[in-house]
C-alpha cells in the first residue's frame, strides 16, 4: 500500500512540475508551488517512514518472538494512530483496537511520568501493542492519570497538573513544529535549483529529526540518480551545508 501511495505522488510532483512550467500567472505559480512542496515533503516521509517499517518487520522476523499464555506467539506492534481531546482537568488519548475488551485486564498497562506516558496492549490477536507519547507539552499528574477500557478502545486519561490550563498541542515537538516558519519557496527559472534551495533552507532550520530525513532521502536519492531519479531532484548537485553531499 505504501509502495503505491509513493508511485501515486511521484505522479502527482511531476504533474505538479508541468504545470508551474506552463503557468504564467504569478498567483498561480505561487499556489502550484506551494502543493509541489507538499507533495516533495509527504514523498520524504513516505519514504523514511517505509524505511523505518523496513527495519522494524527484519527486526521482528530475526528476533524470537515471546510466547504467551496458551503457547501463542506476539509480536511487537507499535500503535502509529490515536486522536487526543482535552477538558479543563483531563488529556484524554483515543487508542481503538478491535476486540481489546476482549483481553484479560492484567495484559493492559499504561506507565505514566511527568512529560510521558506509555500504554501496552499484550496478547491481543497475536500482538503485543505499545504507544509511547514523549515530551507532553504540559506536566500531568502521575499520581492520578489512568486508563479505561470500553468497546474496541482504550481512553487514556491523563490528568493536568494545573487544572483549567489549555494545551495548544500534544507534545513540545508539535508545538516546536507549528511555531517554526514555514521554508520559503522561491520559483526560478530553474526548478532543479528553486528546489535545492527550499531544502537546504529546511535542512538549516530543521531539528536533528528532520535533518536526517532530509540527508537520506539526499543520499538515496544520489545514489538512485542514474535509473530512478526522486521527483523534483532530477540529477541535482550536492547541497552545500549537508555533511557528507
Amino acid at each position: 500500500m505504501s509502495a503505491t501511495k509513493l508511485e501515486e505522488l511521484r505522479l502527482d510532483a511531476e504533474e505538479l512540475k508541468k504545470l508551474l512550467a506552463l503557468a504564467t500567472r504569478q498567483k498561480v505559480k505561487d499556489i502550484l508551488s506551494l502543493d509541489l512542496r507538499k507533495v516533495e515533503t509527504d514523498i520524504i516521509r513516505l519514504q523514511e517512514q517505509m524505511t523505518k517499517e523496513n527495519e522494524q518487520n527484519k527486526a521482528s522476523n530475526s528476533a524470537s518472538a515471546p510466547i504467551v499464555s496458551g503457547g501463542a506467539r506476539c509480536y511487537d506492534v507499535k500503535i502509529m494512530n490515536y486522536a487526543w481531546d482535552q477538558s479543563d482537568k483531563f488529556v484524554k488519548i483515543f487508542v481503538t483496537l478491535k476486540n481489546v475488551h476482549s483481553i484479560p485486564s492484567d495484559n493492559i498497562s499504561c506507565e505514566f511520568k511527568e512529560r510521558s506516558m506509555a500504554l501496552r496492549v499484550n496478547g491481543l490477536e497475536g500482538r503485543n501493542h505499545h504507544l509511547s507519547i514523549l515530551n507532553l507539552l504540559e506536566k500531568i499528574n502521575v499520581e492520578k492519570s489512568y486508563w479505561k477500557v470500553k468497546n474496541d478502545n482504550v481512553i487514556v486519561y491523563l490528568v493536568k497538573s494545573n487544572s483549567g490550563q489549555k494545551w495548544s498541542h500534544l507534545t513540545g515537538g508539535e508545538k516546536q513544529v507549528t511555531d517554526k516558519k514555514p521554508p520559503k519557496y522561491e520559483p526560478s527559472d530553474d526548478p532543479s535549483s528553486s528546489i535545492m534551495g527550499l531544502l537546504k533552507q529546511m535542512y538549516d532550520d530543521g531539528d536533528d529529526e528532520m535533518k536526517r530525513t532530509i540527508a537520506k532521502a539526499w543520499a538515496s536519492n544520489q545514489d538512485k540518480k542514474t535509473s530512478v531519479d526522486m521527483p523534483g531532484m532530477p540529477g541535482m548537485p550536492s547541497m552545500p551545508g549537508m555533511p557528507g553531499f
